[in-house]
């Protein structure tokens, strides 16, 4: 059958002619099928689930009933736009009382429909063809790849555990320097789990006055601090001179499917991404709006999620190190990030891993745990642990012990 018109029209930015050919499996795919494979294998064996990257509950009460009040309501109907002014009034007293930050609702705020497509859309206000982004890597990779499809160049800053996990910004070289515009940070990081301090926001502020560079910071994670000690980039001085920070309600509020979050912090930038908004999506409806308000104002669920992944983390993270891993509980978010093990010796024999993604589907394929493999900067592997639990807190301490049993005869190297 001859090849259809169609092939020879896609756009380069998605690879062209070429566009579907491509054989290679991106990783999420392999876990996916290693998972499917290994549950009809082992129809007998629980499938752990250690790789989600979602919360696994609900959103809290209040909210649903928030939304089933609101989406009943003819008012909130319409288009949305760049409303509704309650939303962005919440999100004001939201950073105010978990961050300690003062911004204006009208000019310094504006809602989001996700973190994911505000770093799609904000691109479109500042790449132009040449133009050097810096990013984090591992990272998130969702405003570099939209930066490219506006002819973009993206800088690599790798994250180590030497520095952290936060970028060496001294490693950046002059000549991409000089052509950069914008730098793109994730702290609470994913998959890390590291988190920014007061000193590092400082430097960066600093740094993006000094090179003229605006910071775009995702604080998808921001509120799920353990320490109880929140921070955020517009705490520090001149931050919104420089900086945009994005939040959003899926990770804190457990509302990961209902989009809706906000991007905070310069005016013009904030003005910016609503125009190019404007002409992308029509707003989020304004009933999920409403109901993000309820959310937005009720502190205790963000530091309640926090405090149940920080009483996981402390289970896991004990597990694994009694198990001979490199583990160290984060200072927040869900993710507990570590090197994967060169080899592991048990009742098989000697089994060698060269990547995280070999130790990754071992996992899946041997034991039905299924985690994440990031081979950006080494050989790592991230477990989550948001795990679903029917039991409540029994039912986590049950689900860590069977991890920890399932891998107690086999010894691992690092």
């Amino acid at each position: 059958m001859s090849e259809s018109y169609i092939q020879q029209l896609f756009a380069e930015r998605i690879g062209g002619i070429n566009y579907g050919k491509s054989t290679a499996i991106y990783k999420f795919e392999k876990i996916k099928r290693a998972k499917a494979a290994a549950r009809k294998a082992k129809p007998d064996v629980a499938l752990i689930d250690l790789g989600v990257g979602e919360p696994d509950e609900m959103a809290f009460p209040q909210v649903v009933k928030s939304l089933q009040t609101e989406s009943a309501k003819p008012e909130n109907r319409g288009y949305a736009d760049n409303g509704g002014a309650d939303f962005k009034q919440a999100a004001a007293r939201y950073l105010k009382n978990l961050f300690g930050v003062t911004l204006d609702p009208e000019t310094e705020i504006l809602h989001s429909i996700g973190s994911k497509a505000a770093l799609s859309i904000l691109p479109a206000c500042l790449i132009n063809p040449g133009d050097v982004v810096l990013m984090t890597v591992p990272g998130y990779p969702v405003f570099g790849t939209h930066a490219k499809y506006y002819g973009g160049v993206v800088h690599n800053i790798k994250l180590t555990a030497e520095n952290g996990f936060l970028p060496d910004l001294k490693s950046i070289p002059a000549d991409t320097l000089a052509k950069a515009k914008v730098l793109v940070l994730n702290y609470p990081n994913n998959p890390t789990g590291a988190v920014a301090t007061r000193a590092f926001f400082e430097e960066v502020v600093a740094f993006a006055q000094k090179h003229k560079l605006v910071v775009i910071q995702d604080a998808a994670y921001g509120s799920l601090h353990f320490s109880g000690v929140q921070i955020s980039i517009l705490q520090v001085p001149g931050a919104k001179d420089v900086a945009l920070e994005l939040h959003s309600l899926s990770k804190s509020h457990n509302m990961t499917g209902w989009r809706v979050g906000f991007v905070a912090g310069n005016a013009l930038l904030v003005r910016a991404y609503g125009d190019v908004k404007d002409n992308t999506d029509s707003g989020q409806f304004l009933g999920i709006q409403k109901a993000g308000v309820t959310g937005l104002d009720d502190t205790s669920i963000p530091r309640d999620i926090a405090a149940k992944y920080s009483r996981r983390m402390d289970l896991l993270t004990k597990a694994l190190q009694r198990l001979g891993f490199r583990a160290q509980k984060p200072s927040a978010g869900f993710f507990l990030y570590m090197p994967a093990p060169k080899s592991a010796k048990g009742p098989s024999g000697q089994i060698n891993f060269d990547s995280g993604e070999a130790f990754s589907q071992w996992m899946i394929t041997e034991h039905l745990i299924s985690t994440v493999p990031w081979d950006d900067c080494g050989a790592f592997v991230r477990f989550s642990v948001t795990f679903v639990s029917d039991t409540g807190q029994a039912g986590e301490a049950a689900i860590v012990a069977e991890v920890e049993r399932r891998l107690s005869g086999w010894k691992f190297e690092f």
